[in-house]
């Protein structure tokens, strides 16, 4: 029996080291589950979506989405302590296997349309709605807003650390930085890539830009990472405010009547303004007109008093 129990012992201890070897940690993305050894490459399985992921590159935007939007509701989902979750802009998102965004996306029975990097470019309608292709997101504006600083930052070298860690953080080769623009307290960042210029298997400006969003929010996506510490010529940089603009290489179609509150507000001020200032005018008009004619009825009736 001893030799039996050594043996089972041996095979359990054997398959334990195999299975050490065969893991791995997903360095460029905390929502994957079941990682292993293949081909020499860590892969894993996508939570939410259970597509495998290639680790060595960053996941594409829709699957990063559909893991963030499983962990909210299972609660997997780290926290940071006092946290507000902000829910605007994330869905459930469907993907096509590839990880792309399908074209068409729904909430119940409300579906609307999408471009490459998942942002919502027509208005809402039904299940009905037709969708004709995912249509592609050639420029991405990264607009952010440091704190109040006694001297402003140098331009050169907060190009440079921009670049340096959009280039060496997200893998996106340094063509597709169109500029880097410091306007005292405004940083922009224009990404630009044609679906002609992304080669087979490289790196999305649409996933680029929801990493370096979620990194510059303390949400870092990549694993036991805080975040990108922005720090300019040894000096660290607090940022209040990031904002991300998309332009399509179709313009996208909304009608009048996805304008915000606000906006009808207002254009609903300047129309009265106008009516008002166009019954103002005629009324004014009509005044003078009849101080006029009174005018010269009394003009006349003093020539004919003087003639008599």
């Amino acid at each position: 029996m001893k030799p039996l129990c050594g043996a089972a012992l041996l095979l359990l201890l054997c398959a334990a080291a195999t299975a050490q070897q065969n893991s791995c940690v997903c360095e460029k993305n905390k929502r994957v589950t079941n990682c292993r050894v293949e081909e020499g490459r860590c892969r894993c399985d996508a939570i939410g979506s259970g597509v495998t992921v290639d680790c060595s590159t960053l996941t594409s935007k829709c699957l990063l989405m559909k893991a963030e939007v499983t962990g909210s509701k299972s609660g997997r989902r780290e926290k940071p302590k006092d946290a507000i979750e902000d829910t605007d802009g994330l869905y459930d998102p469907e993907c096509e296997n590839s990880g792309a965004f399908k074209a068409k996306q729904c909430n119940g029975t409300t579906c609307w349309c999408v471009n490459t990097a998942g942002v919502r470019r027509t208005d809402k309608h039904d299940a009905d709605l037709k969708c004709n292709r995912l249509v592609r997101t050639t420029w991405i504006i990264i607009e952010m807003k440091h704190a109040e600083r006694n001297a402003p930052l140098n331009a050169e070298s907060l190009k440079k650390f921009f670049t340096d860690a959009i280039t060496s953080r997200y893998q996106l080769d340094d063509r597709y930085i169109s500029s880097v623009l410091y306007e005292n307290p405004y940083i922009t960042i224009d990404l630009k890539q044609n679906s002609s210029d992304k080669s087979f298997g490289g790196v999305d400006i649409a996933d680029v830009a929801y990493y370096f969003e979620k990194d510059v929010k303390g949400q870092s996506i990549f694993h036991n990472n805080p975040g990108l510490n922005v720090s300019i010529d040894n000096e660290e940089v607090k940022l209040e405010r990031t904002v991300v603009y998309y332009v399509d290489e179709i313009a996208p179609e909304f009608s009048m009547k996805s304008l915000t509150p606000g906006l009808i507000a207002v254009i609903v001020v300047v129309v009265i303004a106008i009516v008002a200032a166009i019954v103002v005018l005629v009324l004014t008009r009509r005044r003078k007109g009849k101080y006029v004619k009174a005018e010269v009825k009394e003009m006349n009736e003093m020539h004919r008093g003087l003639n008599a």
